[in-house]
C-alpha cells in the first residue's frame, strides 16, 4: 500500500524561521486532522463534531485537550506507573488559552459536541510547543466543514532589550520583560494573557499590534490549506435551536420596561435575582400548566435577552450600573492582616461581594513545587493555588477536584506577584487563595489579598501589587461605548470584554483579556488600559492603608532561614557517610539543612523556627568547611604541649604548630600553655611539609633594639690620632 500524499503548507515568520502545515496523512477518520512542524517542534491536531446536538443542550459543549507526549523529547514520565497521566498544570493553562479563542468563533446556535485534541508528539528546545497550539487547532477546524468563524490563530510576543519578537525559544523567554500570548482572527483581537515587568499602557498595544500582524500572515496559509483540501467548502446545515417569534414579541413587550425598572434600582446579587425571577413568574402566571410546557423553555431564553438588553442599555444611555454605581467607581474595600495565628502571613481582602482569605507558608528549598514537563524540570520556589468553593455563590454542587478555571486563575495571580519577589529571596513560598465570596473578579482580589499576606509574612516584596477586572458594554448601531471599572458578575456576563489588568504604581505585571466582540479599536483598548490604571491605583491606595511595607522580620513561629556557599569539595565532609553529619546536624540543632550543587558552589539552605539554632548550625558547617587564610588572625585552642611548642586548633580539626620561637619575642626556655588555654595567633602560611605555621609574637609589639655602645679601642671621630672626614 502506497503512503497517502499529504497536502502541504508553508510560510514563514518575520525571523525566516519555516512552518509547515499538513494534512491528509495522519488521523484520516477525524473530521480534521492537522500537523504542525517547526524545526523539530510537531503538534497533531484533531477535531470531531457530532452531526446532532443532545437533547435539551442550549450550550456548546466544546472541549479542548493538550498533551505533551514525553516520548517527544526522549524523555520518560518521571511518576511511578511511568506514564502520561492527568494533565499538568502547564498543559491545563495551553488548553484554556485555545479553548477561549475558539469558543466564540462558533455561531451561538450551534450546540453539537466538538472534541479538539492537540498532542505535541516532538519537541525542539528552540521551538516552545504551546505557542503553535492555537494555530494547529484552528487548522484542524479549517479544513473541515464544522461550522466555524474562523480561522484564528495565536502566537507568543516577547520583548528582549528593547525589541518585540515571536515565539521565541524557551532559553530567550527567559531574558523578556514583556511576555504574553495573543489569539485573534483576521479582523479581531479575542484573547491576551501574559505577564510583564512594570511596562506602560502604549507599551502593551504596541505588543498586541505586533502580534496581530504576524497573525494575519498565519490565517492566510490556513485558508491556502483549506483551499487545496477542497476549492470550496460548504460548512454542514444544522438547526439545533427551535423558536416561537410570537412568545419572543410577547415577552419583549410585556416584561422590558419592568426589568428596566429592576436593573436601574440599586440591589444585591441575591435580592436583584429574586426581583427578576418575579417579574419572570408574572408573566408566565397568564398561562395555564399545560401551555407553561411549551411557552416556559421559550420565555426564559427571551427573558434571558430583555435582561441583557436592558441592562446594556441602562448603562449606555443613563450611566447606571446595577448597583447604582457609575462606570468608574470601584465597590467599598476593606481589609485585614494577620488573621490567620497559624499561618506565616495572611490577609482578608473585601472589595464589594468578593472576598479571598489568603495565607501564605514559608518553606525551605525542600518544599518547592517540582515542575516536570517534556520541556522543562525545575524546581519552583514561588507558586500559588487559587480554590473556588460552591458556597462562595450560594449554591450547592459536588465537589470534583481543581478545576481548569481554578487552574488558570491562581496563574494570573501568580505571575501578577512573581516578578515583585527578590532574586536573593531564601524561601520557599505558597500562597493559598480561598475564595469565601464571589461576585466579581475573584483573581484580582486573590492578588490585592496575596500582596497582603506577603508583607505580613515579611517577605521583602519589591513593591506592592493590585489588580482590576474592567467591563465593556457597546452597540454598534450607536457607535457608544461604555468602559466598566471593577465589574460585577452580572456585568461580565452581559457585557463585551472582560479584561482584568494588575501591576505596581508603576507599571503592568500581568492581565488576562477576553473579547466578546468583533472589530474592537485600539482606541477603546486605550481607553480601558488607562482607566484600568486609575481604579488600579484607587485600589492599591486602599490596601495600603492596612500595611504599607513588609515586615522587618517573619514571624516568630516561622521558619528563619540562612543561605551559605562553600566550595563544592566540602559538600561531600558537610553530608557526611552516609548523610551521617547533616543528619545529626538537623537533630541537635532542629533545623532543616538542604544542599544544592550549582557550578563549583555548594548553596546551603539552613531554616528553623530559631535563629540561635541556626546560627549553630551556621557555627558547625563553617567549622567543617573551614579554610584558613593566610594573614588572617584567629583566636585558637591549645591542644597539645610540647618542647619546642603548642598545637593549636583555630577550627574543629585544623591545627597549627606554634613554634615556641614564636610566642614572643624574647628567648624562652618553655611554653607557657597548657592544655585548653585560649591564644590569638596569626597564620603564617604551610611550611615545607605543608604543615600550617602560626605565630603569636607578630601580633606583639616588637621590642625597641638597644642602643649600640662604642668599642673602647675603637678611635672616634674628632678624636687625636684620627683625621676628621673631608664634611666633618
Amino acid at each position: 500500500m502506497n503512503a497517502p500524499q499529504a497536502i502541504i503548507e508553508k510560510f514563514q515568520l518575520k525571523d525566516g524561521r519555516e512552518i509547515t502545515l499538513e494534512t491528509g496523512k495522519l488521523a484520516k477518520q477525524a473530521d480534521g486532522s492537522v500537523v504542525v512542524k517547526c524545526g523539530g517542534t510537531m503538534l497533531l491536531a484533531t477535531v470531531v463534531a457530532n452531526k446532532e446536538a443532545n437533547p435539551g443542550v442550549d450550550f456548546l459543549p466544546l472541549t479542548v485537550d493538550y498533551r505533551e507526549k514525553f516520548y517527544a523529547g526522549g524523555k520518560i514520565p518521571g511518576n511511578f506507573f511511568r506514564r502520561e497521566a492527568r494533565p499538568s498544570d502547564e498543559e491545563i493553562l495551553t488548553m484554556r488559552l485555545v479553548d477561549r479563542v475558539l469558543r466564540p468563533l462558533f455561531p451561538e446556535d450551534f450546540h453539537a459536541e466538538v472534541q479538539v485534541m492537540i498532542s505535541l508528539i516532538s519537541y525542539d528546545k528552540e521551538v516552545m510547543p504551546e505557542d503553535l497550539a492555537g494555530l494547529a487547532a484552528s487548522a484542524a477546524i479549517a479544513i473541515t466543514d464544522i461550522p466555524f468563524n474562523g480561522p484564528m490563530s495565536e502566537v507568543r510576543v516577547v520583548r528582549i532589550d528593547g525589541k518585540l519578537s515571536i515565539n521565541p525559544s524557551l532559553e530567550n523567554l527567559a531574558k523578556a520583560d514583556l511576555d504574553i500570548m495573543v489569539g485573534a482572527t483576521k479582523d479581531s483581537i479575542v484573547m491576551v494573557e501574559g505577564e510583564m515587568k512594570e511596562i506602560s499602557e502604549a507599551e502593551m498595544i504596541e505588543a498586541i499590534q505586533y502580534a496581530h500582524e504576524e497573525i494575519k500572515t498565519q490565517i492566510e496559509a490556513q485558508e491556502k490549506l483549506a483551499a487545496k483540501v477542497a476549492s470550496s467548502l460548504t460548512k454542514r446545515e444544522y438547526s439545533h435551536e427551535t423558536h416561537d417569534e410570537e412568545i419572543r414579541e410577547k415577552v419583549w413587550k410585556e416584561t422590558y420596561d419592568k426589568v428596566y425598572a429592576v436593573a436601574k434600582t440599586p440591589s444585591a446579587k441575591e435580592e436583584r435575582g429574586e426581583n427578576f425571577k418575579a417579574v419572570l413568574d408574572e408573566f408566565l402566571s397568564q398561562y395555564s400548566e399545560e401551555e407553561l410546557e411549551t411557552v416556559k423553555p421559550f420565555a426564559k431564553v427571551y427573558f434571558h435577552d430583555v435582561e441583557k438588553e436592558a441592562m446594556r442599555q441602562m448603562i449606555l444611555n443613563e450611566g447606571i450600573r446595577l448597583d447604582g454605581r457609575d462606570p468608574k467607581t470601584i465597590r467599598p474595600i476593606w481589609s485585614e492582616i494577620d488573621y490567620l495565628p497559624g499561618a506565616h502571613g495572611s490577609a482578608i481582602f473585601t472589595r464589594g461581594e468578593t472576598q479571598s482569605l489568603t495565607a501564605v507558608t514559608l518553606g525551605s528549598v525542600k518544599d518547592a513545587n517540582m515542575v516536570d514537563t517534556v520541556a522543562i524540570n525545575y524546581d519552583q520556589k514561588f507558586f500559588l493555588h487559587y480554590n473556588f468553593p460552591p458556597f462562595s455563590t450560594g449554591e450547592a454542587r459536588p465537589l470534583r477536584g481543581t478545576s481548569r478555571r481554578e487552574v488558570g486563575h491562581g496563574n494570573l495571580a501568580q505571575r501578577a506577584l512573581a516578578n515583585m519577589i527578590p532574586t536573593e529571596n531564601p524561601y520557599t513560598i505558597r500562597i493559598v487563595s480561598d475564595i469565601l465570596e464571589s461576585n466579581g473578579s475573584s483573581s484580582m482580589a486573590t492578588v490585592c489579598a496575596g500582596t497582603l499576606a506577603l508583607m505580613d509574612a515579611g517577605v521583602q516584596i519589591s513593591k506592592p501589587v493590585s489588580g482590576i477586572a474592567m467591563g465593556l458594554i457597546t452597540d454598534p448601531k450607536s457607535g457608544k461605548f461604555t468602559v466598566l471599572s471593577d465589574i460585577l458578575g452580572d456585568e461580565d456576563h452581559l457585557g463585551d470584554m472582560d479584561f482584568k489588568v494588575t501591576g505596581t504604581a508603576d507599571g503592568i505585571t500581568a492581565c488576562q483579556m477576553d473579547i466578546k466582540i468583533q472589530g474592537l479599536t485600539m482606541d477603546i483598548m486605550e481607553t480601558a488600559l488607562n482607566q484600568a490604571r486609575e481604579g488600579r491605583l484607587h485600589i492599591l491606595g486602599e490596601i495600603l492603608k492596612t500595611i504599607d511595607k513588609p515586615r522587618v522580620d517573619v514571624k516568630p513561629h516561622a521558619p528563619k532561614m540562612e543561605v551559605l556557599e562553600i566550595p563544592k569539595e566540602f559538600i561531600g565532609a558537610v553530608i557526611g557517610p552516609g548523610g551521617k553529619i547533616i543528619q545529626q546536624m538537623q537533630k541537635d540543632f532542629d533545623t532543616v539543612i538542604a544542599i544544592e550543587e550549582i557550578g563549583e558552589i555548594g548553596r546551603i539552605e539552613i531554616s528553623g523556627v530559631s535563629r540561635e539554632n541556626i546560627n549553630a548550625t551556621i557555627a558547625a558547617i563553617n567549622e567543617i568547611t573551614f579554610v584558613p587564610v593566610v594573614g588572617e588572625v584567629y583566636k585558637g585552642k591549645v591542644v597539645k604541649v610540647m618542647d619546642f611548642g603548642a598545637f593549636v586548633a583555630i577550627a574543629k580539626g585544623t591545627e597549627g604548630l606554634l613554634h615556641i620561637s614564636e610566642i614572643e619575642w624574647a628567648r624562652l626556655e618553655k611554653v607557657p600553655y597548657k592544655e585548653g588555654d585560649e591564644v590569638e595567633v596569626k597564620f603564617m602560611g604551610y611550611d615545607d611539609r605543608k604543615k600550617m605555621k602560626l605565630s603569636r609574637k607578630v601580633l606583639l609589639p616588637r621590642p625597641a633594639r638597644p642602643e649600640q655602645k662604642p668599642r673602647e679601642d675603637r678611635p672616634q671621630n674628632n678624636q687625636e690620632g684620627q683625621k676628621p672626614t673631608e664634611n666633618a
